[in-house]
């Protein structure tokens, strides 16, 4: 079975439960991939930090250092925290604990 472009993307994600980096995609992939819900968090790699897609904070981080998540257990389970401004409750939830 030959998957290519925007569907590749979304059978790596499902099958595989990986990551997704922001550079491994095209604009257009990224586009469809959060219009069909697949893509609902992004992170910083170098920070280890995770937030919404529409977090200030967020879209001012460097390209290569983006990447995407399906969603929260992912992000937690690869080693990243809550975004201190987007997710401001879960934040501080994590940061009691640590």
């Amino acid at each position: 079975m030959r998957v290519s472009g925007t569907r590749w993307v979304l059978f790596f994600m499902m099958h595989f439960r990986k990551m997704v980096t922001h550079s491994s995609i095209n604009s257009s992939q990224f586009k469809q991939m959060v219009k069909n819900g697949v893509i609902i968090l992004a992170g910083n790699a170098a920070l280890k930090i995770y937030g919404t897609l529409h977090c200030t904070s967020g879209k001012r981080m460097k390209k290569q250092n983006r990447v995407f998540f399906i969603n929260e257990n992912e992000a937690i389970n690869a080693g990243y925290r809550p975004c201190g401004h987007c997710m401001r409750q879960k934040y501080i939830a994590w940061k009691t604990v640590q």
